[in-house]
């Protein structure tokens, strides 16, 4: 039988999460993205593949690394549990930052592609009007990618609802507090719960499937 006041739990902290992780990584990653098509310097493939690493890596190698840098011993995770007035290792906070980071590639490369399939013409020509970089990437260069925008913040959406590793390393699995829908499923598995993780695991479906859903309807 279906504990229905503990099987929202982690669906409403996964939501809160994804939304918040998305709507962050989308602003970091069509930044980067534009920033990265429009300069050439030494060294620009060093830090693509350092951009890229979180795709690769296995999550809890990503895990780890967020724990030593967000952890009490190092000067950010003090300057940051200075800044919320909390520890921000085992907090859904935590969770946020997993999912920013695991979903930054994605939405990267997604916004790279877009970036790059867009006219150069039509931005030198406004250049040639007057028009300075802020002006161009605003009224030419984003309409023209809306699309990669929307397939970009989908899968990020997505990927950062789905984050089970390096959320578990740096956010723990607490219940309420920053247990979301994977780690849910893997403890109610671990317990021999098996109507609860098969009702976790059909929720995620649903949700990835109108995620997939919506970007396919992007291209």
């Amino acid at each position: 039988m279906i504990n229905w006041e503990e099987f929202w739990v982690p669906i409403k902290l996964s939501l809160q999460v994804s939304v918040l992780s998305s709507l962050t990584v989308i602003v970091l990653g069509v930044a980067a993205a534009w920033w990265m098509s429009c300069q050439t310097f030494k060294g620009k493939t060093v830090v693509e593949t350092v951009f890229m690493l979180p795709l690769v890596l296995p999550p809890t190698v990503v895990g780890f690394i967020l724990l030593v840098i967000l952890g009490r011993k190092s000067w950010f995770g003090h300057w940051m549990e200075w800044l919320f007035n909390a520890p921000i290792i085992f907090s859904w906070w935590a969770a946020v930052i997993a999912a920013v980071v695991v979903a930054f590639p994605l939405v990267y490369q997604t916004m790279k592609v877009g970036f790059s399939s867009v006219d150069q013409a039509l931005e030198e020509a406004a250049r040639s009007t007057g028009a300075n970089e802020w002006q161009v990437f605003r009224y030419i260069t984003l309409p023209l990618t809306y699309r990669s925008i929307a397939s970009a913040y989908i899968l990020g959406f997505a990927r950062g609802l789905g984050e089970f590793g390096a959320t578990l390393m740096i956010a723990g699995n607490i219940p309420g507090k920053t247990q979301t829908i994977p780690t849910a499923i893997f403890v109610a598995v671990d317990a021999g719960n098996m109507t609860m993780a098969w009702a976790w695991t059909g929720s995620m479906i649903v949700i990835s499937f109108i995620m997939l859903f919506l970007t396919r309807q992007k291209e």
